[in-house]
């Protein structure tokens, strides 16, 4: 049978509740108890009852993690950094799929019966109101990859769109493109629309561009190969902002499917820099957003946020650049 809080008590010679202490993070106990704990637990093989424990506390040590864009396989990159990373803070994660759900509140139900300690949403599609939905409730939320605003309703961590926007139709400017498009993922996703709105403000600086607009029906390969199948039917651009690594790895997969080459025939920039995007077969010029660091900050804050329900709202924004590969030109 597994060891005990009381087998760990009577082999340390110390009351049960000073073994409670020990294992309880920022409980009172002296130094030579915890000592004496821990070396009969690690002699029995003992481990705290985390359910037991959050009975004491107050606190379930789960977060709930909620996002709706399960068939992005970015997204596997993006839970297992927060997996891992809430892991290492001694917390739990507790994964709710948003896909197809237009309503915060079946995932508030669940949330409420699990008693997370605080929620993630890690979305870019998302709208404001489900991080907003979860605040209003009293739950402690961040908004992982949400959008960026000077006066937010809820934590947001994320990158300003609208600047990335810039930085693509500054990038197919230098390389002397005169036809570019942007083939942006939902028209409805803020991340599309900010995507789009910085794009289209640098492009309005040079009237000499002709420049025009499409949207997926998803941020997926599939959505991406088929929307840029129906592109080449037409009269295709020189050059697309695809909305993510993912629409352009399908967007590549069109260009190849047709006959054409890229960069030579069509060129393509992303926005990501997922893992894919670096394989020696896709070799795609993207906007690198530095996800390690946003997932972090994430972390951190919606600890901070339990520690203090009343913090104010705060925007953290991290900085991205063009990662130079293969799927444009050279500058002009």
């Amino acid at each position: 049978m597994a060891a005990t809080l009381k087998d760990v008590a009577e082999r340390a010679g110390v009351s049960r509740s000073a073994v409670s202490r020990t294992f309880t993070q920022g409980a009172s106990v002296s130094a030579k108890t915890r000592a004496k704990v821990e070396k009969a637990a690690r002699d029995l093989g003992y481990s705290p009852n985390a359910l037991a424990s959050s009975l004491t506390t107050g606190r379930t040590k789960l977060i709930g993690l909620i996002s709706n864009n399960f068939h992005n396989p970015l997204f596997l990159e993006v839970f297992d950094l927060f997996t891992r990373g809430l892991q290492d803070r001694g917390l739990r994660p507790l994964l709710v799929n948003l896909s197809h759900e237009t309503d915060p509140a079946n995932s508030l139900r669940m949330l409420r019966q699990y008693s997370v300690d605080g929620v993630i949403v890690a979305s870019s599609t998302l709208p404001p109101s489900f991080a907003e939905a979860f605040r209003d409730a009293g739950l402690p939320v961040v908004h992982s990859f949400g959008r960026y605003t000077t006066s937010p309703h809820v934590h947001v961590v994320g990158i300003d769109n609208i600047a990335c926007g810039r930085m693509a139709a500054e990038t197919l400017i230098a390389r002397g493109y005169s036809r570019v498009a942007f083939m942006g993922g939902p028209e409805t996703a803020t991340s599309t629309q900010d995507r789009a709105r910085g794009f289209f403000a640098k492009l309005a600086e040079h009237p000499e561009i002709a420049v025009s607009t499409s949207y997926a029906r998803a941020y997926s390969f599939d959505a991406g190969r088929v929307e840029m199948t129906r592109l080449l039917m037409e009269d295709p651009a020189q050059a697309y902002f695809c909305g993510d690594d993912v629409l352009s790895i399908g967007a590549l997969s069109a260009i190849a499917e047709a006959g054409l080459k890229c960069p030579g025939d069509v060129g393509i920039i992303g926005l990501n820099d997922m893992d894919m995007a670096r394989w020696q077969n896709i070799d795609l010029t993207t906007i690198r957003q530095p996800i390690p660091e946003i997932i972090g900050a994430s972390i951190d804050l919606v600890i901070a946020t339990i520690e203090q329900p009343d913090r104010h709202p705060e925007t953290r924004l991290f900085p991205c650049r063009v990662i130079e590969r293969g799927t444009l030109r050279p500058v002009q």
